[in-house]
């Protein structure tokens, strides 16, 4: 993706590509924004940067959470390019996934994937610590080198060899992809996590006299991690993933945001709501501004005659206000239309894909979800957030943001809960 032209399509192969499910909005060369970027109503990122560019004691751990294809990583991308924060701060800015990746992920893979990233981040771009710092690195990596190869692990002389910057570059990949080193690794780190810790103080205090400007951490993709996993870094761990002085800004997934216990716990994370198209219980009642930032997401995607007004409308609503809906139903609706001759995207196509994506939903939920999911469409609320919690992460339920949060059902779900509502209410929930 790091090529990708953000062009706008003329054709229906062109659109497929346009509209990737997860693909990366990244802002121009010298910051511009990106082609594709539509903001949204009270977007919350600006206070997120607000707090950022306040005065601070004690470097600021920030939590920065919201549904799965809200935009998390795009208002990522646009923090680490505002000229204002570059000003203040030095952004290291990286996707977790790219690094140790999400399965099995440990508090101390992300300690050392922030101290990597931040040593490895700063020197790439010229930045040169005092030779006390990196004797202390070159030691720290020592430990853990010398631990692995005393290990009957297979590992290359060259790999045992590696200097610092090789160390720190591979670290993260060589945890995903060699289960032993991540064992071994992760016993060096317990032994010295208060070192670990310190180092990544010392490289963050000498960017700081070196360049002026404090390094901001920007971790993206943590809220990928299953539930159980994000809760023991974030909650079984919290006060030794919040000990590095370095300012940070931790991603945190939708079901972890929704445990009572957490939230307490992180403060006030920042949640990224998704487009709003109706107000709360008046679900007739259309928003205006919603639809006119849906259709703009596709419009900067696609030339106009590539679909048709209907099926444009139909495509924003069925989306629910998530951005990534929006591509998923476009997706369904490019490939109906695609086995036309010379074709545009009808209305016709758009049920299509709508029903498609219901049957998915069909396969995994249960009498007991379809009775929550009821509920949140009655009332626009929940009141079990255990229960809700899996709705919210497969995006079945969808909140939003004007005043109190609420939240509503899939789009695609309305027809699908109409349909069993009879054999539920006659049959007792099933798990």
């Amino acid at each position: 993706m790091e090529n990708f032209e953000y062009t706008t399509a003329q054709d229906l192969d062109r659109a497929w590509l346009n509209f990737e499910l997860d693909l990366p909005l990244r802002p121009g060369p010298n910051g511009e924004s990106n082609p594709f970027y539509v903001d949204r109503p009270d977007n919350p990122t600006a206070a997120l940067e607000q707090a950022l560019l306040r005065s601070f004691h004690t470097p600021p751990k920030t939590f920065f959470s919201g549904l799965r294809g809200c935009g998390k990583s795009t208002e990522l991308y646009r923090i680490a390019v505002n000229p204002e924060i570059t000003r203040k701060y030095l952004p290291i800015h990286f996707s977790i996934k790219e690094g140790p990746g999400v399965d099995n992920l440990d508090y101390r893979d992300v300690l050392l994937e922030i101290g990597g990233q931040i040593y490895r981040q700063f020197t790439e771009r010229g930045g040169k610590l005092d030779a006390q710092v990196l004797k202390e690195l070159d030691a720290f990596r020592g430990r853990i080198e010398k631990e692995i190869t005393v290990t009957p692990a297979r590992m290359s002389e060259a790999e045992v060899d590696a200097k610092l910057s090789a160390f720190f570059g591979e670290a993260g990949l060589r945890i995903k992809l060699e289960p032993r080193t991540r064992e071994i690794v992760r016993q060096v780190i317990e032994q010295n996590i208060r070192e670990l810790i310190e180092l990544i103080n010392r490289i963050t205090q000498a960017i700081l006299v070196a360049t002026k400007r404090w390094p901001l951490v920007l971790i993206d993709d943590l809220d990928k991690p299953e539930l159980e996993r994000s809760r023991e870094i974030f909650y079984g761990h919290r006060e030794t993933i919040i000990q590095p002085i370095v300012p940070i800004v931790y991603t945190i997934s939708s079901s972890l945001y929704y445990q009572p216990e957490i939230r307490e716990l992180l403060g006030t994370p920042i949640f990224l709501p998704n487009v709003k198209l109706h107000e709360r219980k008046q679900s007739e009642k259309r928003d205006p501004e919603g639809y006119r930032v849906l259709r703009m997401f596709i419009r900067k995607r696609m030339e106009a005659g590539l679909i048709s007004d209907d099926a444009l409308n139909a495509i924003s609503e069925a989306s629910g206000g998530v951005f990534r809906e929006v591509c998923r139903v476009m997706r369904g609706a490019i490939l109906n239309a695609g086995q036309r001759p010379n074709a545009r995207i009808e209305i016709d196509d758009v049920r299509k894909a709508e029903d498609e994506i219901r049957t998915q939903y069909w396969r995994f939920l249960t009498q007991a979800d379809r009775r929550i999911l009821r509920e949140i469409r009655t009332h626009n609320q929940y009141n079990q957030p255990d229960q809700a919690a899996p709705l919210l992460q497969t995006l079945a339920a969808i909140e939003y943001a004007n005043g109190e949060p609420w939240c509503d059902v899939h789009p695609v779900l309305h027809k699908l809960l109409a349909e069993t509502a009879e054999y539920d209410n006659d049959h007792p929930a099933q798990s």
